[in-house]
């Protein structure tokens, strides 16, 4: 069976691990910035961006194709499936900040523990750990939904507590390598008290840091809750969080493609937007 090949220059590029994309690195950051930029305006002032309200129908553009009047066209209620993705985006962000924010106070809490305890509290905190990371994270998500019910904040808590593990290792490693550092010993010989030394300098020097690993967490944190919307076990109808809105065009799949297409796209492209501003946070702390 023949197999098309990539182009020669794209194939090496991709075998050196090399940029491959025409656009120059440098935008990368600005532009993925400006996406998130958009998307936020959109969480916050969806009103100033849809041209309908998400829940009105018309019965008159039933599953109408993208168009001027309709820009990513119509579901099978007459409802515009453009508004109903800008007012979806307070549901699939907030759940995607929310969830990081929750996993990264969760992480603080045992990465500290463990990194500033003794022999036997960073054994403890750190077997927890592992045993947290035996379960898949989308199937402990599933579980708390199931337990405590549907619901976007419901869906944030669950997406937040299977992503603390992978925060809380992170962490550890950071306070054990800085609580042993120079600038540490140096506050101690000069009389400075724990507290003045954990908030000054541990807290600050261990977190700054994880910017760019929490830029990255909403980027999947979004996904997850797009995933666990799609299967029914997020936000409630008549919501229109982005995850939502796939599964309910997925009976249409082949009828009307922009019920899927274009809430696909979004959850794409924010999530590539924050992984690329998490990478570009990275190299900078990298390499300052």
């Amino acid at each position: 069976m023949n197999i098309e090949q990539p182009p020669a220059p794209l194939a090496a590029a991709l075998r050196q691990g090399q940029r491959w994309y025409p656009l120059p690195a440098r935008w990368l950051p600005g532009l993925a910035l400006a996406v998130l930029a958009v998307l936020a305006w959109a969480a916050l002032f969806p009103a100033t961006l849809a041209p309908y309200s998400p829940t009105d129908m018309d019965t008159n553009y039933i599953l109408q194709s993208p168009s001027w009047r309709h820009l990513f066209g119509t579901d099978e209620n007459g409802r515009d499936v453009f508004s109903r993705a800008v007012h979806g985006a307070h549901d699939s962000l907030a759940i995607g900040v929310l969830a990081t924010l929750i996993g990264l106070g969760l992480g603080m809490l045992c990465g500290f523990i463990g990194g500033l305890g003794g022999r036997a509290l960073d054994w403890a905190v750190t077997r927890f750990v592992e045993v947290m990371f035996a379960f898949p994270s989308i199937v402990l998500a599933l579980l708390f939904i199931t337990v405590f019910g549907n619901g976007a904040y419901t869906t944030a808590v669950a997406v937040g507590l299977s992503m603390f593990p992978g925060f809380a290792r992170v962490i550890r490693t950071q306070v054990r390598v800085q609580k042993n550092a120079e600038y540490i010993n140096a506050s101690v010989a000069l009389g400075r008290s724990p507290r003045f030394i954990l908030v000054r300098h541990l807290v600050p020097n261990v977190m700054w840091p994880l910017l760019a690993l929490f830029t990255l967490g909403i980027g999947q944190s979004i996904i997850w809750g797009a995933a666990l919307g799609y299967l029914g076990m997020g936000a409630a109808p008549p919501a229109s969080e982005w995850g939502l809105l796939l599964a309910s065009g997925k009976n249409f799949i082949y009828s009307a493609w922009w019920l899927t297409l274009f809430p696909g796209l979004l959850i794409a492209a924010t999530s590539v937007a924050a992984t690329a501003l998490g990478r570009a946070l990275e190299s900078r702390n990298r390499n300052p």
